[in-house]
């Protein structure tokens, strides 16, 4: 972890906005503990002031609760807009340090993961100053209600002391499982906008293979795993909401009722049973504001979560230079950048070795079906799709069937390609070279390829080596490795993204 990335962002936004956070819950408090002393208020008019008939007593008390609404809504308009200020500059900060991160040409965050954390993740982490003052209004509204119904009826502020710490404490207990569906919500969201971003990009060239049909299949796939998730998380946090809001109202509601048998047994006076009864119905609020918070740190932490792990990964280090081992180790696929002369290169391991398969950049077919080509039976259809010319076989009625031309004349070179590089990867030789074997294709068909060569050869426990002598970036990305070699000499090696980012000469060859 870098030293100057903070150890938690939710303990960072408190410290970092601590001034505006402690004015505006305390001022937040404030009006909270007003709007309690509101119904004490009214409950004291009607024993001192309309009870007794006196007209001086009501002007005073009335002037008083007067008093106390300017005092309650000057309080709530101030600590608002500290609050509010706090949040969005917050929010801004945070934005700002997720995309100076994903700015890094060294760093792997995908496009869909950073519109979602900079957006949606940032402002709901930002929501934590929100919460903390709702927190501390809903405490101080309920101790001072407590407080007032101890000097009622000591019966009834014991049902609030002890009654209000229970419901939180026990609506707690589902903040874990709301932590974990909001966090998987994210998480596949960030998927389907990644997703989305590469369709609109390749867009165009989609649409001159008639591949829209099969990206829009892949979207519609992710998107609608994305409404599933997206739908398990609100059913979680609904039915957190309904059993907070339900079990708030019922303790509110039992005060009320309480209270009103405390006044028929003659218990409390009249005012004293308005007093309750407006304290129980004010108290609905604050009880739910408590009962919820829980549901609402869960969702902060997730989105801090997701800030964090972009927020503290470590760059690649610098590209190592010197000498390198070419040949792959098993089941490692290496890339290699030759300048001037990669032919020259490809020609060392055209030794006759029988585990050693070298394609050269330009294959060559022979008359005959597709079948026939292909000389081997094994996976086909993975192959096939690995190198991208199941399109080539399903552009013709015959399939595989299909007639070929001495050397493919009749076909383009983009289907030479992919049929000559399908027929390789049929062989599953110990190691395959390829040399520059996505030249004639276009740029998503290319990601395709390479994305298929990485998954066929290389798959978990697969001891398969494949060697790349290419400029394309597409093809050096799937790459464990990346070796460059100038003049027979290996002058950097690294992984494509660290090299791109810290050798002006590799990103000159291949970024061109």
């Amino acid at each position: 972890m870098s030293r100057d990335v903070p150890p938690n962002i939710l303990r960072r936004a408190l410290v970092r906005n601590r001034w505006r956070l402690v004015a505006g819950s305390l001022l937040v408090g404030l009006h909270q503990g007003c709007e309690a002393l509101v119904p004490i208020a009214i409950g004291v008019i009607v024993d001192h002031a309309v009870a007794t008939g006196s007209t001086g007593r009501l002007i005073l008390w009335i002037a008083a609760l007067a008093g106390l609404f300017l005092v309650l809504t000057a309080a709530y308009r101030t600590g608002a807009r500290q609050i509010m200020r706090a949040i969005a500059d917050e929010a801004h900060l945070l934005r700002l340090e997720v995309a100076a991160k994903v700015l890094d040409p060294r760093a792997e965050v995908r496009t869909g993961d950073v519109l979602t954390i900079s957006a949606t993740d940032a402002d709901h982490t930002s929501y934590l100053l929100d919460y903390i003052p709702r927190i501390t209004g809903a405490l101080t509204a309920t101790t001072v209600s407590a407080v007032g119904l101890c000097l009622i009826s000591v019966r009834l502020g014991l049902v609030v002391l002890i009654g209000t710490p229970l419901v939180v404490l026990a609506l707690r207990r589902a903040a874990p499982r709301i932590t974990h569906r909001v966090a998987h919500r994210q998480e596949v969201a960030g998927r389907a906008s990644s997703l989305a971003t590469d369709l609109v990009t390749g867009l165009r060239p989609m649409r001159g293979i008639g591949g829209q049909d099969a990206a829009a299949a892949r979207y519609r796939d992710v998107s609608r795993e994305s409404l599933r998730v997206t739908m398990a998380a609100a059913r979680t946090q609904g039915t957190f909401l309904a059993a907070s809001t339900t079990v708030s109202t019922m303790l509110a509601g039992g005060i009320a009722i309480l209270a009103g048998w405390s006044a028929l047994t003659g218990h409390i006076t009249v005012g004293q049973l308005v007093t309750v009864i407006g304290l129980a119905a004010f108290l609905a609020d604050p009880f739910a504001t408590l009962a919820t918070a829980p549901g609402w740190i869960a969702s902060v932490r997730a989105s801090a979560d997701r800030i964090t792990r972009v927020l503290r990964s470590t760059p690649v280090a610098a590209a190592a230079r010197g000498q390198a081992p070419l040949t792959p180790l098993d089941g490692e696929c290496v890339g290699v950048v030759v300048t001037p002369d990669a032919a020259a290169f490809t020609e060392l391991f055209e030794d006759g070795s029988p585990d050693v398969l070298v394609v050269p950049h330009h294959p060559d077919l022979f008359t005959g079906t597709i079948r026939e080509n292909l000389l081997r039976g094994g996976p086909v259809e993975d192959a096939l799709r690995a190198s991208a010319a199941d399109d080539v076989v399903a552009a013709h009625p015959d399939g595989l069937d299909h007639e070929i031309s001495e050397r493919g004349a009749a076909l383009s070179g983009g289907q030479r390609q992919r049929l000559a590089l399908a027929r390789a990867l049929l062989a599953t030789p110990a190691m395959l070279v390829l040399q520059d074997p996505t030249t004639a294709v276009d740029a998503v068909t290319e990601h395709t390829i390479a994305r298929g060569i990485r998954d066929l050869r290389h798959r978990p426990g697969s001891r398969l080596r494949t060697l790349l002598v290419t400029t394309s970036p597409a093809l050096l990305a799937v790459t464990d490795r990346v070796v460059v070699l100038r003049g027979g000499i290996v002058v950097a090696t690294g992984t494509h993204e660290l090299l791109a980012a810290t050798d002006p000469d590799y990103r000159a060859a291949v970024l061109r």
